[in-house]
């Protein structure tokens, strides 16, 4: 089953690869109007979040905000079959930046300095490693990922990331080779910061809801003397993308480290205006408010 299902994909990314980035964003956005038809259980989980996160819509509202959402995922999905076998040339062409120029001061300044830029599941989320292209001075380029149950999806998964000449660590068994790769000179880390982080996360509000969040980017961030930043992807038309990278969250104040609640704080605030920005950019139908860890348990891993 897992060597038809791979087969499977690897045609369908093959025909994505030759149709124009256009045409195959337009298909997305159909395949996610009839998603939004069919997947009853998704829809129901949008519809959920987003009445939650925005009380101040009304119902219609936020049933058509729910239906671009499912048009977005359709369109970035079929994007990302496209853009992951791009390269640099072409990628230039769909992306713009913005904020990006402070990254590229500073390791300008000083070329040992390290990065971490807390992301999460904005628009074509899989374009951040081309950051690169307008930070010069950036030598190293670090993600993590998590495999699939299945090792050729993984396989697969991997293939339409490596274009960027990302360094990429599976986050549950690769600690020893990515804690290696963070001694790099001019690092970039990047983290996704908006998943359920489950019994292991903190628990802080989310647009006013508790969420388990994790604390990855603050502890490496902490943990590596990196500088820290929150990032996001916004489509900005057709097949077209900008990368927004904000003002720095301090790791320190007043000569300490600051804690990894309050840290965690101001990257919830970031995310919390990325997604009011565009609302239907990000990933609503993760049900990220579920399985909260309890509050002892939270405050152990604050420090």
């Amino acid at each position: 089953m897992e060597i038809a299902l791979y087969f499977l994909c690897r045609c369908i990314i093959g025909i994505a690869s030759i149709l124009p980035l256009k045409r195959g964003a337009w298909l997305g956005r159909r395949a996610g109007r009839r998603a939004w038809h069919f997947d009853r259980r998704h829809r129901a989980v949008a519809l959920k979040n987003l009445t939650a996160a925005f009380p101040e819509h009304s119902e219609p509202e936020t049933r058509e905000l729910a239906r671009e959402h499912f048009r977005r995922l359709g369109e970035t999905y079929s994007c990302i079959l496209k853009t992951g076998g791009m390269n640099a040339e072409a990628i230039g062409k769909i992306l713009s930046f913005e904020g990006c120029d402070k990254l590229e001061k500073i390791f300008r300044e000083n070329p040992d300095e390290r990065v971490v830029i807390a992301s999460g599941h904005f628009g074509n989320f899989e374009l951040f490693p081309w950051i690169k292209l307008v930070i010069p001075s950036g030598k190293n380029w670090v993600a993590t990922y998590r495999e699939l149950r299945q090792p050729k999806m993984t396989e697969l998964m991997l293939r339409l990331r490596t274009a960027s000449g990302c360094q990429l660590f599976e986050r549950t068994r690769e600690g020893d080779r990515l804690r290696e790769a963070m001694r790099q000179p001019a690092l970039v880390l990047g983290l996704l910061a908006d998943q359920n982080a489950g019994d292991r996360g903190l628990r802080l509000p989310v647009f006013g809801r508790d969420a388990s969040v994790t604390p990855a980017p603050a502890v490496m961030a902490k943990r590596y003397r990196c500088r820290l930043f929150h990032g996001a992807c916004f489509r900005t038309g057709l097949g077209r993308w900008k990368l927004v990278v904000t003002d720095e969250i301090p790791v320190r104040e007043n000569g300490k480290h600051r804690s990894t609640e309050a840290i965690m704080r101001d990257i919830i605030t970031a995310q919390e205006a990325a997604i009011r920005r565009d609302p239907a950019n990000w990933f609503w139908v993760h049900n990220r408010w579920k399985n909260l860890p309890r509050r002892g348990e939270s405050k152990a891993r604050m420090s």
